[in-house]
């Protein structure tokens, strides 16, 4: 039987199963409670963003900057892919 986990996390059966895989407190409980949520589809494959090579060292920044990645002021464009890839 999974933990509760209080009102924030509205499927604590997936958000300990993403936890468990390794994923961040913050990102599992982004998925957990989308997949409770009817109009959205976190499992559908595919964005409609092209693939960070194509973005600019900005908008790789921007992106950064809304995720909140430590060090991105100092990081250059391939740093940026990687930590904005592995920021789960």
């Amino acid at each position: 039987m999974a933990k509760n986990h209080g009102p924030q996390i509205k499927d604590d059966e997936t958000y300990e199963s993403l936890r468990d895989e390794g994923y961040s407190k913050e990102t599992a409980a982004r998925i957990a409670n989308a997949q409770e949520n009817p109009s959205q589809h976190p499992s559908k494959k595919g964005g409609k963003n092209p693939p960070y090579e194509d973005w600019t060292k900005d908008e790789l920044y921007d992106r950064a900057d809304e995720l909140d990645i430590e060090g991105r002021s100092n990081m250059n464009k391939d740093e940026l892919i990687e930590a904005l890839r592995n920021s789960r």
